[in-house]
């Protein structure tokens, strides 16, 4: 059984996850910790627990959610999961700090790309890939059938759905993405978004007002 454990990060209060199960191997999802004390609090939490970072896994790859992205690469040496649109976004970062007034370096690290289709395998569990353009052009979402869970990012929120006015964001193809590829799914399919609270795929299907 995973056990998902939710910290809120940075000027954009960012969800960054530590998802782990009971062999104490985690994912450390869209790490956002950008201060010291941010970054000694996610450590000291993955170190108490003895847990064992085996995989980065991004949603995407817009500032927020990859502020700590050099620091866990340094820090656990393994390898970054993202799909390939995101790159460019990703080489934005200095740039994508200047205007938030930060002086940011190049982010380097290791990076395996995945696609629509894909399926992660975290100790024998099966984590579906599905790609959702629209808010950044490489959106992915993360589903266990199993446990009915999804890591939505920033494609999907509790009565909202992420912002489509940044490079490359797209309306039409956000909506689109979340009708025929999350609202199909149970539910009582939990979804942990970027941001905010968790929520339900039935909750949303029944009172998000951008997807009626």
């Amino acid at each position: 059984m995973f056990q998902i454990k939710a910290f809120v990060f940075n000027f954009a209060s960012e969800n960054t996850y530590v998802l782990f199960n009971e062999n104490k191997n985690a994912w450390l999802i869209d790490p956002g910790n950008v201060s010291e004390q941010e970054t000694k609090v996610l450590q000291n939490f993955i170190k108490e627990n003895e847990l064992n970072v085996v995989k980065i896994v991004l949603t995407h790859a817009h500032i927020d959610h990859v502020l700590g992205l050099q620091w866990a690469f340094d820090t656990y040496k393994v390898p970054v999961t993202m799909h390939k649109d995101d790159q460019e976004v990703l080489d934005m970062f200095q740039i994508s700090g200047m205007r938030f007034g930060m002086e940011l370096d190049h982010i380097n690290v290791n990076i395996e790309y995945i696609n629509e289709g894909d399926e992660l395998d975290f100790d024998g569990e099966k984590f579906k890939i599905y790609h959702v353009p629209g808010h950044s052009p490489g959106s992915v979402v993360y589903h266990n059938e199993n446990q009915k869970f999804i890591i939505s990012g920033d494609v999907l929120f509790e009565g909202s759905i992420g912002r489509t006015d940044l490079y490359k964001g797209n309306y039409d193809q956000l909506i689109e993405g979340i009708k025929t590829k999350l609202l199909i799914l149970d539910e009582d399919t939990q979804v942990f978004s970027g941001h905010g609270n968790p929520t339900k795929i039935g909750f949303e299907k029944q009172y998000n007002p951008f997807l009626r």
